[in-house]
This record gives structure tokens, sequence and C-alpha cells, in this order.
């Protein structure tokens, strides 16, 4: 999935040691340098599949494949929001609707 992702980004930057984000870069068109948490979902079933995260991460952006975009979301955001609320489970349309930082990149 990083590989496929990079594919998006310019000045790319790896971690140099294991820690919460796994690339980083600029999105092409863009000028901000971000690092971004590009883990994969692990599937629940057919119909759910979830990714986890941590309200102490590095990453400044979580990043999540759809079949036909990706959707970019601030993880600074995500923890306002989840500390706001006291929640511990998200639904990613849910996020949608409720934050404001949000990129789709079309593949």
């Amino acid at each position: 999935m990083i590989e496929k992702f990079s594919k998006y980004l310019t000045n790319i930057e790896y971690p140099s040691e294991n820690t919460s984000w796994n690339i980083a870069g600029i999105i092409k068109g863009q000028n901000a340098f971000y690092r971004f948490d590009v883990r994969g979902m692990k599937k629940e079933s057919n119909q759910r599949a979830y990714k986890t995260g941590h309200l102490n991460t590095m990453a400044d952006k979580m990043v999540f494949e759809l079949k036909d975009k990706w959707l970019i979301l601030d993880t600074n955001e995500i923890n306002k929001y989840v500390r706001k609320n006291k929640l511990k489970d998200l639904e990613l349309n849910d996020l949608l609707s409720k934050l404001e930082w949000t990129i789709k990149l079309s593949k």
C-alpha cells in the first residue's frame, strides 16, 4: 500500500526506525510536507474492515485506500474529535461528515 500511495507524493522520505508513520512527502500539486500513516485496514468481515491508531501518533495524516480513491484525514483533528466525544471506535463515514480537513485523491 505504501508503494501505491507513494505515486501521489514528491520529496518522499521514509522513517529510519519503526515509528507510527510509514512515508512522508508532499502531495503532488500541493506544497505542505506531511508524515502519513498508510497502514492498511484489517478485514473483519466481507462488510467491515478496521484500522487502528493511537492518540500520540507522530503521523500528520491517516490514509485510507478505497476502491477508486485515497482518503486522507488529519490525525490532530481526529484526536480532538475522539477526546471531545470520548470515543474508542469510529466509523469512517461518520468522520468524513464531522471533520473539516479531508483530501480525496482519485486513483
